[in-house]
């Protein structure tokens, strides 16, 4: 009976032995030992948030854009203006009609027309900067329309002066038609601007007799022609001589190029050794 106990340990010890293997087989591995599962690797392809995106691209200069400090850098140095002397008018029921001042002064004067067309921002602080002396012959329905733009002008030096309502040639029209374009104008401008206009420039230049004396009882001193005009910076003489000529009157108008006109003139005014002045220093 003492053998029976050893015997059944011993069929235990046996058969525990032979199944261990097929257990540990069917287990399969080790969690404590088993590498953490490798992740995909991902694709070298960058995600939408990863592109940048298209930053929003500055405004192309124009093509021969030209700034207010290259214009700056290109006015000539002029000496100081003589002392102005006013021009002497003769005493008549019309206004005088000139091309030009009759000074011996080494002066030329720069006058603008119109202003309905082109109105830049430049232009301004360039009359300012610069120093410019400008008459304005304006309209009085574009003046009535951009007040604060020729406003501005007049602060920074300017003058304005009367060139009809509507633009329309006077020469042969009656005296009541001319009279009415051209006191209607001047009451409009000397409300705005707070002072009547004593110069007068009839559209296109053209003028007759009843021209004269129309503006004449409106309160005009002179109607001015002009002796060079100036388009897209570039002068053109009346006169085979090519030259600037003391008292001389210089015509341009409010268009996209006023700035290089400005510039043009002033270097023509300057070659000719004059200075720009205000023609209402000498006249009105």
């Amino acid at each position: 009976m003492a053998s029976t106990p050893v015997r059944r340990a011993i069929a235990v010890f046996l058969l525990t032995a032979f199944l261990a293997p097929a257990a540990c087989k069917s287990a399969g591995p080790d969690p404590t030992f088993a590498g953490p599962e490798t992740p995909p690797t991902p694709s070298a392809s960058a995600s939408p948030s990863a592109v940048a995106s298209p930053s929003p691209s500055a405004k192309p200069t124009p093509a021969g854009f030209k700034s207010l400090g290259w214009y700056m850098a290109r006015v000539p140095q002029f000496p100081q203006a003589p002392t102005p002397q006013r021009v002497g008018l003769p005493e008549s029921g019309s206004a005088i009609h000139w091309s030009r001042v009759p000074t011996t002064h080494k002066v030329a004067f720069i006058t603008i027309d119109d202003g309905a067309l082109s109105r830049k921002p430049e232009v301004i602080e360039f009359i300012r900067q610069a120093k410019i002396p400008v008459t304005m012959f304006l309209n009085s329905p574009a003046a009535t329309e951009h007040t604060a733009y020729f406003k501005a002008i007049q602060e920074a030096g300017g003058m304005v002066e009367n060139h009809t309502i509507s633009h329309t040639s006077l020469k042969g029209k009656s005296y009541d038609f001319q009279k009415r374009e051209i006191c209607g104008s001047a009451d409009k401008l000397e409300k705005l601007f707070g002072r009547r206009p004593t110069l007068f420039r009839a559209p296109f230049g053209e003028k007759d007799a009843t021209t004269l004396k129309a503006a004449h009882d409106c309160g005009t001193q002179a109607v001015f022609f002009w002796t060079q005009t100036v388009d897209k910076g570039i002068v053109r003489y009346q006169t085979s001589e090519k030259v600037v000529k003391p008292g001389d009157v210089l015509l341009m108008h409010f268009r996209p190029a006023l700035m290089d006109d400005l510039l043009g003139a002033l270097k023509a005014i300057h070659k000719s050794g004059l200075t720009p002045a205000l023609l209402e220093d000498y006249v009105g």
